[in-house]
């Protein structure tokens, strides 16, 4: 009887520490995330499945083309691309992106590009159009959806503090056919 007791109380210390273990690396380290709409489009569907790494941040900073999760004034968790760090000067004009005056290609976009046939996927603007300053706040990133008709982002929320950044993510995990990093490296 003892032998079967001692048993049963090592699963359930076993099942504890799993629990407690489970829950820090979620709380503290990664979280799953749901895509929810399609202001990311092409590079996440809705109802994509990603991970959310939330240490990332604490130990580096965002670069320009990160996809982030952030707490949205809505109440609501969002996923945009980073396009403007802090002290960035942001504009578009033909469809180009402008950081500090330098165009950046948006591979990315490419796809949304050829298929746009009533004008430019994004339309002409500068920062003072939208937050009413020449640059990107210290402590605040511009972000953008890639489905640029179509997104709720720094044109219409403003510039992102970054208290309220809750991580990178870049692997879609479910569904498996679109198993992958999006991830993009400029270089």
């Amino acid at each position: 009887m003892t032998k079967k007791r001692n048993e049963i109380w090592e699963w359930t210390k076993a099942l504890i520490i799993a629990v407690l273990l489970a829950a820090i690396i979620r709380y503290f380290f990664f979280a799953p995330i749901v895509v929810d709409g399609l202001s990311m489009m092409p590079t996440l569907h809705n109802h994509d499945r990603m991970i959310v790494n939330k240490i990332g941040y604490t130990v580096g900073k965002p670069k320009r083309f990160d996809i982030i999760v952030f707490h949205a004034p809505e109440g609501k968790d969002y996923i945009k691309r980073v396009i403007g760090l802090p002290g960035d000067r942001i504009e578009y004009k033909d469809d180009t992106l402008y950081v500090n005056g330098k165009a950046y290609k948006e591979p990315y976009l490419d796809q949304y590009k050829k298929e746009v046939m009533d004008g430019p996927l994004t339309e002409p603007f500068t920062l003072k159009d939208y937050i009413n300053r020449d640059t990107v706040p210290k402590g605040e990133l511009f972000v953008m959806g890639d489905n640029r008709r179509y997104s709720r982002d720094s044109r219409a929320i403003g510039t992102v503090p970054m208290k309220k950044v809750i991580g990178k993510t870049s692997l879609v995990y479910w569904p498996l056919d679109r198993f992958r990093s999006v991830a993009y490296d400029k270089n």
